[in-house]
């Protein structure tokens, strides 16, 4: 058995569920219960698009504090921030770690990869961003 973290798989993959404020129109993820931009407590569930762009991205070359659950050997891994249209920007995990593989601005598309196991041995999988292979 798998449990999905920080996503929902919904036809016809996953996407992640943030909020949008319905005073102010501001959209955040993950979901907070009240509004970071006008601190009204009104928002409503929005899902946001399964592909973004590229803002910003970097390599963790060293594994980091509890409570990571590291699956085997430590491995260098991309984490990056991808921007959705103009709602907002999430922080994730990348496919990918290698540096010709990434660019400001290209387009990444929302995936789910596996994180560890919990107590009881159920895999626990997440959210995380695969650069989309261009078609010419």
């Amino acid at each position: 058995m798998s449990r999905l973290l920080g996503a929902e798989v919904l036809a016809p993959g996953p996407q992640l569920r943030a909020g949008r404020c319905v005073h102010c129109g501001a959209t955040t993820f993950p979901r907070p219960d009240g509004c970071p931009r006008c601190t009204a407590g009104d928002l409503e569930d929005v899902l946001l698009p399964r592909r973004g762009e590229l803002w910003s991205w970097t390599v963790q070359r060293f594994q980091p504090k509890s409570p990571y659950l590291p699956v085997g050997e430590f491995e260098p891994y991309g984490v990056g921030y991808v921007s959705f249209a103009d709602l907002c920007v999430v922080e994730g995990r990348l496919t990918t770690a290698d540096p010709n593989e990434l660019s400001i601005g290209m387009a990444m598309e929302l995936t789910v990869h596996a994180i560890g196991h919990d107590a009881g041995g159920d895999e626990l999988l997440s959210y995380a961003f695969a650069p989309v292979e261009e078609r010419r």
